[in-house]
């Protein structure tokens, strides 16, 4: 019986010592930016910070028939949008999601985004062990004028 705990018991500190080890990605000032009615597309912004190198790979939510991760950037003077198939999170270091570079894209919106509406966006991420994880958030939404707040980390969960 005793050896029968011991390896229940072992299992366990192995199982809680594998989890630790995943990525860890902390999200802040993470925002949506408000729609007037009829608008079909918006985006959200954040900071994400991961503990260890790992990559964005893609985002949804249920207020949006389409969620891409995108990058605004200038082309010859003119400013150019478009997916990207991941975004690098280098272990340490934030990387800044914002107007006018990379952002969350929510597309196809069902609804209008109101000021202080709260939005369900899950984030895809991957370690550099090749492991995916999701990162569950709840994020305001606000006009563009409003002023960040933090609102603390997201939470990681297996996907």
């Amino acid at each position: 019986m005793s050896r029968l705990v011991l390896s229940v018991s072992a299992l366990f500190v192995s199982l809680t010592v594998s989890l630790a080890a995943q990525a860890q990605v902390t999200v802040k000032d993470a925002w949506v930016r408000a729609t007037v009615p009829q608008q079909k597309a918006t985006g959200a912004f954040m900071q994400l910070q991961s503990a260890q190198d790992a990559k964005l790979l893609s985002a949804e939510s249920p207020v949006a028939g389409v969620v891409e991760v995108h990058e605004m950037s200038m082309d010859g003077g003119v400013m150019k949008m478009r997916a990207v198939p991941s975004l690098a999170l280098p272990a340490g270091k934030a990387v800044e999601l914002k107007p006018g570079g990379y952002h969350v894209m929510l597309m196809d919106l069902k609804g209008q985004v109101k000021d202080g509406d709260t939005v369900p966006v899950t984030l895809v991420v991957e370690g550099k062990d090749g492991k995916r994880q999701s990162v569950e958030l709840k994020v305001p939404a606000r006009t563009a004028a409003a002023p960040a707040m933090n609102h603390g980390a997201g939470q990681m969960h297996k996907h």
